[in-house]
């Protein structure tokens, strides 16, 4: 392959692995009973116990290239930290425990390359320390955000401050009691072309006018901090809580998503292995017709298909990876929109031959598989539609053949 992982990169992976294995997989059914006690919007314990030592093995904030700070923790480059999100993406709280964990990662990029020192000081610190959470409020219920200039919450400039009403929802995480502050997407500008209408904006939590409505749930799972609607009602924040400048919204979100993007390939990839591992041991454990479900040719057939599958993807990441870091995330455009439609749909596939495996187990709460599949499922849609994202390949592609292309033919008269 073309890229190398640099030393310091290989040692990370290294201790990410031992991590999991001797400290993450330990605590797994501890934190799941904790979880039960304290409810699904609160903060098991054990996790303390995880972030102390992750510090102290110098685990922390690994997802952020290049971040100038004081933080503890040494950030990887996107292609040294891929393996390691693929480590934590085989148990869902790993990612929280290293303080590496969505939508908290893609917030913190836009705090520290768009956020004033205030900014900074007041919310990406905390976050940098793991001390709360955050949300990221971009879609609502009302319009398709996929396109974001449907996007409709108003943000309105008054004196000092800006007045915000608007509703969203799939808020990621924003009912949980640690979720502290609120990065909202909305219209300042309406008259504007379409890409320049749209501003980004801080608002904490408690700010008066923030309220939370309909709380949806996924396939019937009730996620921790849920994807609750959040309702802005007359909110008011200071005009230095801007992110950037008035109508920069959609360039900062295509800034933020493109990596959120990333991890959420690198971190499936870890999803497909373990379901790929479910697999081969209920194969090994379950006998029909006199011989064990690992002699079926059917079986072998969907194990060999499932490993060339898990790895032809891992490539493809670590390649987008490569790119994002050597030429930048727009010259990676192409990629990171091919891995997003490749990566779950790849999961997907590889988890649904472990329920099969499974029979009636597979799609109980007695293993994680049903789980994994309704979160699989959903990153179709998250960060952006296959649709959309088969849409600009395609766009990119045509136009190698013709500059002049437009998406939108002119209307005929």
């Amino acid at each position: 392959m073309p890229y190398q992982f640099s030393p310091e990169g290989l040692e990370v992976q290294e201790t990410v692995k031992r991590f999991m294995e001797s400290v993450i997989a330990p605590n797994e059914e501890t934190y799941y009973s904790q979880l039960e006690e304290v409810g699904i919007d609160g903060y098991p314990p054990v996790l303390d116990k995880l972030k102390a030592a992750a510090l102290e093995r110098g685990l922390w904030n690994l997802f952020l290239p290049h971040l100038k700070s004081d933080s503890p923790g040494k950030p990887l480059s996107n292609l040294d930290y891929a393996p390691v999100s693929e480590s934590l993406g085989r148990v869902g709280f790993a990612s929280e425990a290293l303080n590496c964990n969505a939508p908290d990662t893609g917030n913190m990029e836009i705090l520290h390359h768009f956020g004033s020192d205030r900014i900074k000081g007041e919310w990406l610190a905390p976050l940098l320390a793991g001390e709360i959470r955050s949300a990221f409020s971009m879609t609502e219920p009302d319009v398709a955000s996929s396109d974001a200039t449907n996007i409709g919450l108003s943000i309105v400039r008054d004196g000092d401050e800006y007045v915000l009403n608007g509703r969203k929802w799939f808020s990621s995480g924003a009912r949980a009691e640690r979720c502290k502050v609120l990065i909202v997407m909305g219209k300042t500008n309406p008259s504007a072309s379409r890409h320049l209408q749209q501003s980004m904006i801080v608002v904490p939590r408690e700010t008066p006018g923030v309220s939370l409505g309909l709380d949806p749930h996924v396939f019937g799972y009730v996620d921790r901090g849920g994807h609750p609607e959040v309702i802005y009602r007359d909110v008011r924040v200071p005009v230095d809580n801007l992110l950037g400048e008035e109508g920069s919204g959609f360039a900062i979100s295509q800034a933020r998503l493109g990596p959120g993007r990333i991890h959420h390939c690198m971190r499936t990839i870890g999803v497909a292995e373990r379901a790929l591992e479910l697999m081969v041991i209920r194969s090994l454990e379950r006998s029909t017709f006199g011989t064990s479900l690992a002699h079926k040719g059917l079986i072998q057939d969907w194990i060999a298909e499932s490993r060339i599958e898990i790895d032809m993807a891992r490539e493809y990441v670590l390649r987008t990876a490569y790119l994002m870091d050597t030429v930048g995330n727009k010259a990676a455009a192409t990629e990171i929109s091919g891995i997003k439609v490749a990566i779950p749909n790849m999961a997907i596939k590889i988890i649904d031959r472990a329920i099969q495996v499974h029979g009636a187990a597979g799609v109980t709460q007695f293993y994680p598989l049903a789980h994994m599949y309704a979160h699989m499922r959903t990153l179709r849609i998250a960060d952006g539609p296959d649709e959309v994202h088969k849409m600009t390949i395609a766009r990119r592609e045509i136009l190698k053949h013709q500059p002049g292309f437009r998406m939108h033919q002119p209307t005929q008269h």
